[in-house]
């Protein structure tokens, strides 16, 4: 019985050498590697953070030697996020300006996503690109503008509080617009037309119709501007008039000049878990709202 000879140029030897030649001429036909590239990047990105969030239950002061688990430094001790009126103080002022921030910025910024979409007329791709400012302007740019402007021009505002909530409103009105102006081109005309066809005013098809297909992207604007606002740190700082309105951000590089300390290493964290906690909803409900999305389609195509 003789044995069938492989051809020369199918040896495994020839095979193996075809395959790595043409993964080098088309390295991205076949993404064989780049999980190796996606996970080098994450523990690059990740194992700082996730070395700071562990070393905030360590049961001694030090930032470096593992001294055992211990949730002292957020509660019942006496330098604790929870019993040190500066660090308690600094978190509540975060959170009540990430909070109003949101009140403000995302229905304007979904009014101006939906006006946007709606304008055909002269001069709607230069109020594009102004709503779009942001993201093409340097943040300290802005910041040093809005400081003059509340310093300058809006006098009897000032600095502080109020000035912060003004120029963080301003500034993440951009980050509703965008997502809900994709989530407008994902949807369509289709269903709000339909509406109008059955007897619906346009304001009530907008209302009962389109922005119950938007909640989804409101929602996922909701915790972006939250997560986005409760970290500022640079028109936070430069729009602050003190001790009296002292964020999470500016505590943080405050202390980083003079010592960290593990309390303020265990209110990062509790900024870091709230803002992950807030994007995993908000990417789990647009996950669910595509997924619906589709059904419907695939059942009215079938149609």
């Amino acid at each position: 019985m003789k044995t069938a000879r492989m051809p020369l140029d199918q040896s495994p030897r020839s095979s193996a050498a075809g395959w790595f030649l043409r993964s080098l001429l088309n390295p991205w036909a076949r993404a064989r590697f780049l999980w190796i590239i996606a996970i080098g990047y994450a523990i690059w990105a990740l194992a700082p953070v996730l070395i700071a969030v562990a070393f905030s239950f360590n049961g001694g002061r030090s930032l470096t030697t593992w001294q055992g688990f211990s949730t002292q430094w957020y509660c019942c001790d006496v330098q604790s996020v929870w019993e040190d009126p500066v660090l308690r103080e600094a978190l509540f002022q975060s959170l009540k300006l990430a909070s109003l921030t949101v009140i403000i910025a995302v229905p304007l910024g979904v009014g101006f996503a939906v006006a946007l979409d709606r304008w055909r007329g002269r001069g709607s791709a230069t109020a594009d690109f102004l709503m779009l400012f942001s993201f093409i302007t340097p943040e300290v740019a802005i910041g040093v503008a809005l400081l003059l402007f509340f310093t300058q021009l809006v006098t009897p505002v000032g600095l502080g509080f109020t000035a912060q909530v003004g120029g963080l409103s301003m500034y993440m009105m951009a980050y509703a617009l965008i997502v809900v102006r994709a989530r407008l081109l994902s949807i369509g005309r289709e269903y709000e037309e339909a509406a109008m066809d059955l007897g619906a005013s346009p304001v009530r098809a907008m209302i009962r119709v389109l922005f119950p297909l938007l909640a989804p992207a409101i929602f996922a604007s909701v915790a972006i501007v939250f997560a986005a606002s409760i970290d500022n740190f640079v028109i936070s700082q430069l729009l602050s008039s003190g001790s009296g309105t002292q964020t999470i951000p500016i505590l943080i590089y405050a202390s980083a000049r003079t010592g960290p300390r593990p309390s303020v290493n265990a209110l990062a964290s509790i900024t870091l878990m709230t803002s992950t906690l807030l994007i995993g909803l908000a990417a789990l409900v647009m996950w669910r709202s595509g997924r619906e999305h589709r059904r419907i389609s695939g059942r009215m195509d079938g149609c």
